[in-house]
């Protein structure tokens, strides 16, 4: 089998990807940013059922220096870039997060071009794709890009843009041989294997804790973290998916209040805290005044962005799961691990 390097095994869509290639038999190996998070990817592992969790290989690399990533990607068939600058709340500079997210790709494709890997995938998101746009009916698919001067396009939409454009640039222009070819998945829910994931996974767990008393009329796509990570290794070597971009959505764009209403049918008491009222646009533009968090809600308010995974589904034979699952597997895994407080 083939020998696969995965870009930040330790997040929330990189471990799911690293366990679906040890399943599949390949050597996996991934890059963490310190050594001592070794023992947590490893107890992941063995929380998400691996077979043979021991059987992982670890390299320190970070996505802002040049240390590390030469031995980590020598003598890989493939490389999927995971690993991305996140956070919960707007960055004081958008460039701490830009600046770390595109160097990082290019970071990588360099040293995966010099060591003759065959493909690299990057994980992008639909934010490279259906930000900064007036409202539409037509779903978004791979031709569409986020419009960089929209007034909805934050930090982390702008990085996983920014960084996105780069990696095409920099394969038409001095990739090589180098073959590439990106992911870009919706809101990512799913079972939690740990206390490391994402922004996603903190709206079903601040409903679940009864966190507000009212949400917000904020809509995304949603999708299963392991469909991402299948998807990951059918992009990885599918002929036809070289030089492509794949929209990871399970169905149509699901509000807050769609996935409070999918806990209270499905968890019973679990979801006795869980919020049944959706504020009023003008309430929240007020809180946001006194509450940071809500500063970056206020411009995707009402704003409802459909996209398709037509091409997946067609091309790679890619079939997710519903929204339902994917809301359902996130809260049973965070009260399961007691990462629900109350």
């Amino acid at each position: 089998m083939s020998t696969v390097l995965v870009t930040g095994g330790s997040g929330f869509v990189g471990i799911h990807v690293v366990l679906q290639l040890l399943a599949a038999g390949h050597e996996v190996r991934t890059t963490v940013r310190r050594p001592d998070r070794e023992p947590e990817v490893r107890a992941m592992l063995r929380e998400g059922g691996a077979a043979s969790p021991d059987s992982l290989s670890f390299f320190t690399a970070d996505l802002t220096a040049d240390e590390g990533w030469r031995e980590a990607v020598a003598r890989c068939d493939y490389v999927l870039h995971v690993a991305s600058p996140l956070s919960t709340s707007a960055p004081t500079d958008e460039n701490e997060m830009i600046v770390p997210a595109r160097d990082g790709t290019l970071r990588v494709l360099r040293a995966a071009r010099e060591a003759g890997v065959r493909r690299v995938v990057i994980t992008s998101s639909l934010g490279a794709i259906g930000y900064g746009h007036p409202p539409r009916d037509k779903p978004f698919d791979e031709s569409d890009w986020t419009n960089l001067d929209g007034a909805d396009v934050q930090a982390y939409v702008k990085s996983k843009t920014l960084a996105e454009r780069a990696a095409w640039d920099f394969v038409a222009r001095e990739g090589g041989g180098l073959e590439l070819s990106v992911v870009n998945p919706a809101g990512i829910f799913g079972p939690v294997l740990g206390s490391d994931f994402s922004g996603s996974i903190e709206i079903v767990k601040s409903l679940l804790e009864g966190a507000m008393p009212a949400v917000p009329r904020v809509y995304f796509g949603v999708v299963d973290v392991r469909d991402v990570a299948e998807l990951h290794l059918r992009v990885m070597t599918a002929p036809e998916a070289n030089g492509e971009r794949f929209i990871a959505v399970s169905g149509a764009a699901m509000s807050i209040l769609d996935i409070a209403r999918v806990l209270r049918r499905e968890l019973g008491s679990a979801a006795r805290r869980v919020p049944r009222l959706q504020a009023p646009d003008w309430l929240v533009r007020l809180a946001a005044n006194r509450i940071p968090l809500l500063r970056a809600v206020v411009p995707m308010l009402g704003k409802v962005r459909h996209s398709t995974s037509v091409k997946a589904r067609s091309l790679l034979g890619w079939q997710p799961r519903s929204n339902d699952e994917a809301i359902l597997a996130t809260a049973e895994s965070l009260i399961r691990l007691s990462l629900v407080k109350g």
